[in-house]
């Protein structure tokens, strides 16, 4: 399986970096990330043909990162952790996880896990560029949104704002954090313009549809609720 892309998304740095190295003199490309939001990022806009997941991480946990890469692809992803709890391993296979592996761990066994799962399933992340909750879809590839079929025209703003909230639906996101990620670290402009596009998106869907998707959290920011 020499030249297969896997994507370790671990927040123990030495431990990442021992598998990276590991990985390497086996023959695959390598790319890390010690943050799960930053991870799932990564994820969604890679094209990887395998995860390594630990469950403990900053920013969002393994398992709610596998359930958000699970909306997308059937990638084979491997579950770490330091926990040794039966309940932690039946959430993960739950959700999707192909494999779980227990730290400590032998870099053999996970080798091994690893050839495994890439002869069973070994699909690219990439294989859909679809977001969809409760009928609202935005496909990334054709740059289009419809609810339910009905197209809905966007600003390449309003598209980009759309699709980070759908991204981290069920999550709250701060104005900070949207500028930051929409606008751009350099955005030097008034976090107001946060709330002017997102009254954009609800007149465009929320009030046109009467599908309440779009949440106020007061004093915080912004989620879309997959309801």
């Amino acid at each position: 399986m020499a030249g297969e892309k896997v994507l370790i998304i671990e927040d123990e740095i030495k431990i990442a970096r021992f598998i990276e190295l590991e990985l390497k003199y086996e023959g695959y490309e390598v790319e890390q990330s010690h943050d799960g939001r930053e991870g799932l990022n990564m994820a969604l806009e890679g094209n990887y043909n395998l995860i390594i997941l630990d469950i403990m991480l900053p920013s969002m946990n393994g398992l709610e990162v596998l359930r958000r890469i699970r909306q997308h692809s059937e990638i084979p992803v491997i579950m770490l952790t330091a926990k040794d709890q039966t309940m932690d391993k039946v959430m993960g296979l739950d959700m999707g996880a192909d494999d779980y592996l227990t730290k400590p761990f032998a870099i053999e066994e996970l080798l091994a896990r690893i050839r495994v799962a890439l002869k069973r399933k070994g699909v690219p992340l990439q294989c859909t560029n679809v977001i969809e909750i409760n009928g609202l879809k935005l496909d990334l590839e054709k740059y289009t949104v419809s609810y339910n079929k009905d197209a809905i025209d966007l600003t390449k703003r309003e598209f980009d704002l759309l699709k980070y909230l759908m991204e981290n639906q069920n999550i709250v996101l701060t104005r900070d954090k949207i500028l930051e990620k929409v606008w751009g670290y350099e955005y030097l402009g008034d976090t107001n313009v946060v709330d002017v596009y997102i009254r954009y998106l609800r007149s465009k869907i929320d009030d046109k549809y009467a599908k309440k998707l779009i949440h106020t959290v007061r004093g915080v920011g912004y989620l879309l609720k997959d309801e």
